[in-house]
């Protein structure tokens, strides 16, 4: 193998990058990113970017002179455009064709938006320069998606001063991937802290004035943020013969098809760990998903399937949220330790018989580390809560 391309140059394909040069690949490795800045750090964007409390060049995740080391055929400021796997090319924005023997795909995902002009997305780090320019004391903020980006934001504006509205069509936010309890206890602290929370409402159009919602009434708002959620960048692959269904689809090796491999937050892949496919928009995955890529891209002997527990965060006003596992569609929440009310507590979760998630809210790290451990050995429910105490 002598040409390997990496589609994707942030968290998950310069990780990728990197594992390949680590592990020995001495052929030539182009690295394509459609933004023109090098690889940088998405979570900051929302939090210390937006607030101010970074610049731009905090967020990057190696310097120039890093790269430079890694021998790359880099190019920034232009997108994949289409794939050829009989041939095995594909082609770029700027008209060049690309031929490979191993390909990575790391084209992460897109903002879903609304209709209407002038809302903001907050995805890139233009989005996030261009929006904190916006915002400020006095300055209405109406942000349309009350799950973690959204969230997030919100309780950024509102310590740079700004009168922020947050909508949700659901009853409880987050309730879908938390559970309601614990949606319940995260969206009060919105509240008390003089967000104006909505729930049970849908945006439907942004105007020249705010937003409009599905009962045909208007909310003015100065400037809008559009955060309902994601879309994989997998447009580029049509007719490719890739398989695609809510991101490239892959087995648990993360193998899309022969020497075609996908990491981060394009990828859907069969995770045997939970027994389900998942496709993870997660920070620490992606990083671990290029790494676990690559290195079976090289060594198709010796490939390891890719069983990690997800783990994400979150910070929103005073709360810290961490989770381990995967929550999404639980059956039973539980509170195993701390206090609902005081937003300092543990939750388990359970997906049939087994422990396949935990959350904690403003607890010390090491209060939730021995319920990932509990995942990854597979505990069954009732192990889990017998052993909560010690856990």
């Amino acid at each position: 193998m002598t040409r390997i391309v990496v589609v994707g140059a942030s968290a998950a394909g310069l990780a990728a990058a990197e594992t390949l040069r680590r592990e020995g690949y001495t052929g030539t490795l182009t690295l394509v990113g459609e933004e023109p800045h090098l690889p940088y750090d998405r979570p900051p964007l929302s939090k210390q970017v937006l607030a101010a409390e970074w610049e731009p060049d905090r967020v990057a995740l190696r310097t120039p002179d890093d790269l430079s080391g890694l021998g790359l055929d880099l190019r920034l400021g232009v997108a994949a455009t289409a794939l050829d796997l009989a041939a095995q090319a594909m082609w770029l924005s700027d008209g060049a064709q690309v031929a490979y023997d191993g390909l990575i795909i790391a084209t992460g995902v897109r903002p879903r938006r609304l209709p209407g002009e002038g809302a903001h997305v907050l995805r890139t780090l233009d989005d996030a320069l261009t929006l904190r320019e916006r915002l400020g004391p006095g300055r209405r903020l109406v942000v349309a998606g009350a799950g973690f980006l959204g969230a997030e934001a919100a309780a950024v504006a509102w310590r740079l001063g700004a009168r922020v509205t947050l909508l949700e069509p659901a009853p409880v936010p987050l309730a879908h991937a938390v559970g309601e309890q614990v949606g319940q206890v995260l969206a009060q602290a919105h509240v008390e802290h003089g967000v104006n929370l909505r729930t049970g409402v849908s945006v439907t159009e942004v105007t020249d004035e705010g937003v409009r919602l599905a009962d045909g009434k208007e909310i003015e708002a100065d400037e809008v943020l559009v955060a309902i959620g994601s879309l994989p960048n997998t447009g580029w692959l049509a007719d490719s013969g890739l398989s695609v269904g809510d991101g490239v689809v892959c087995d648990e090796y993360c193998e899309a098809a022969r020497n075609v491999y996908a990491a981060g937050d394009v990828a859907r892949w069969y995770n045997p760990l939970f027994g389900t496919s998942m496709r993870i928009e997660h920070r620490t995955n992606a990083a671990e998903q290029g790494i676990a890529a690559a290195r079976n891209l090289l060594n198709p002997e010796a490939r390891k399937a890719f069983a990690p527990v997800p783990y994400f965060w979150s910070d929103q006003y005073d709360m810290k949220i961490q989770a381990y596992g995967y929550l999404r569609g639980h059956d039973e929440v539980a509170v195993v330790d701390g206090d609902l009310g005081e937003r300092r507590f543990v939750a388990a979760y359970r997906t049939g018989d087994r422990l396949t998630g935990a959350l904690a809210v403003g607890m010390p790290p090491k209060a939730i580390r021995g319920w990932r451990q509990a995942i990854v050995a597979g505990a069954s429910w009732q192990e889990a809560l017998h052993g909560a105490t010690t856990v």
